[in-house]
């Protein structure tokens, strides 16, 4: 095929698809922006009336509630992504109050009793109430860390769980940070799902990255406007002409619009295909194959440090008859000895706990826990290792190969009172009441004060689950699908360029 055909056929490859694509394009690069700077955004909130129906809250769906405990003898003190509410014989009582603006700042990872006070583990910071108090207050932790995902305590001392580290605290003001010991037979490596998701967000490389990422969301939105603008521009020229006899300043700019295009995306198009390339592999079906796979750190990236556990913690409990720490991490579960110094010991048995993390960790006795994630709800004995199915009682068998990622009972939360009444509440169904537990319907004052936060609606928009009510099954088709025609447009243009521009530098 000779010079000419090549340019013809890469230009259709960068044209039609380019045209297809790009009020997607523009969608990624919008919502990445905003999800890269979830502290930013996290006042602002969007109704749900605006969204697709599947967005409403029906039956404590969609991790409204993820724990509670009773607080009286007809007082239910609930929380999760809708925040803290008392639910009574009389109704439902917001118990919101103190918190900064925003349903982002209000979600609740984790809310226990500590010494008289209730405490609040949030995406944000660490909170206490007393029940009698007015309002929330903030309570600065010693590592300052921000996206705290449990509490536990053990005797007169409250431990509190990052995703990066566990700190302690016996008066609520004096911390004391600890970096949890490196299991046995520890190698320095990281997972490839994090590793492409910090390099697909920039935090692969701290501040800089982040900025640089959102650097390619700008250069999206300009190549897809510029893009569009030379597709329209011919058409404008010839209305122009056809209707005044001249076309103006209409070819210079349609010139100046080109040159801008074609600079700004060979500048730019590596960057573009890495970060493409990378985002491509962080949904389903092409992380199915990548999810357990490891790979080297990468030499003064965010994840080169020294913290074995940076990102990877999700739960943890104090078991009393045993004598150790057990902790849910990303990596599954491992026992800790009580001075913390020893090396963390795998459990040679795992209960299964999907790729977002485990939401239920709950005692059944003195070994025996409640292990409830995405991929269901378990029991699992922390000395012999059985694990069992809590709805069926079956033994679980692990399956062979690879699997779905989440099961049919995404388990998102788990309540028992004083009564010994259990609630699941599982992500998509709502509220299950177990044995003869009664079912609380969700009234509308919740759902009026519990919107979505703009950086949900822009994850839902960035991972395509928002075409789910439209499209079914199929919104998992649509990263890897929009991915591959972005990745078409961007290495055709940058050949068209190529070409072009070695015809015009050899003439």
């Amino acid at each position: 095929m000779n010079r000419k055909k090549l340019v013809t056929t890469f230009r259709k490859f960068h044209k039609w698809p380019g045209i297809i694509i790009a009020v997607f394009a523009i969608h990624f690069a919008f919502s990445g922006m905003i999800m890269n700077h979830r502290s930013l955004f996290s006042g602002v909130d969007v109704s749900r009336k605006w969204m697709p129906r599947s967005y409403e809250y029906q039956n404590w769906n969609q991790a409204a509630v993820r724990g509670g405990f009773s607080i009286g003898e007809d007082s239910l003190l609930f929380f999760g992504n809708i925040g803290s509410w008392i639910k009574t014989n009389q109704g439902f009582t917001d118990y919101n109050q103190g918190f900064p603006r925003g349903i982002d700042n209000r979600k609740i990872n984790q809310l226990i009793k500590f010494n008289g006070k209730l405490i609040a583990a949030t995406q944000f910071g660490l909170f206490q109430r007393s029940i009698s108090d007015k309002e929330w207050q903030s309570i600065p932790t010693l590592a300052g860390e921000q996206r705290l995902v449990d509490l536990f305590i053990r005797k007169d001392t409250l431990f509190i769980l990052s995703r990066n580290y566990l700190i302690k605290s016996a008066d609520l003001n004096h911390f004391q940070t600890i970096v949890l010991p490196a299991p046995e037979g520890y190698t320095r490596s990281a997972g490839l799902f994090n590793t492409l998701w910090e390099l697909h967000s920039g935090e692969l490389f701290g501040t800089v990255g982040k900025l640089l990422v959102d650097l390619l969301g700008f250069v999206t939105i300009l190549l897809t406007v510029t893009g569009l603008l030379h597709f329209i521009f011919p058409k404008l020229i010839r209305r122009k002409k056809r209707i005044s006899g001249t076309s103006g300043n209409l070819p210079a700019t349609f010139r100046l619009n080109l040159r801008w295009h074609n600079v700004v995306g060979y500048i730019f198009v590596l960057f573009l295909v890495i970060n493409t390339t990378a985002g491509i592999f962080l949904r389903p079906p092409l992380l199915i194959p990548i999810v357990n796979s490891k790979v080297g750190i990468i030499p003064g990236s965010h994840l080169d440090n020294n913290n074995p556990w940076n990102d990877k913690l999700r739960k943890g409990t104090w078991n009393e008859k045993l004598g150790i720490y057990i902790f849910s991490t990303a990596d599954g579960f491992y026992a800790a000895d009580e001075s913390l110094s020893l090396p963390m010991i795998r459990f040679y048995s795992q209960p299964p706990v999907s790729l977002m993390g485990c939401n239920v960790l709950e005692p059944v006795d003195s070994t025996k826990y409640l292990i409830g994630s995405f991929s269901g709800m378990f029991t699992w004995d922390a000395v012999n290792g059985n694990v069992s199915d809590f709805f069926t009682g079956k033994g679980y068998q692990a399956p062979a190969g690879m699997s779905r990622p989440v099961s049919d009972n995404m388990v998102a939360g788990y309540i028992k009172d004083h009564l010994n009444n259990q609630w699941i509440f599982d992500y998509n169904i709502g509220i299950e009441p177990i044995n003869n537990a009664t079912k609380w319907d969700m009234p509308a004052e919740v759902k009026l004060k519990s919107p979505i936060s703009l950086w949900n609606l822009a994850l839902e928009i960035h991972t395509g689950r928002i075409l789910e009510q439209f499209i079914g099954v199929f919104y998992l088709l649509y990263i890897p699908v929009a991915g591959i025609c972005v990745l078409m447009v961007l290495i055709s243009g940058f050949l068209v360029w190529l070409l072009a521009h070695r015809k015009k530098r050899r003439q």
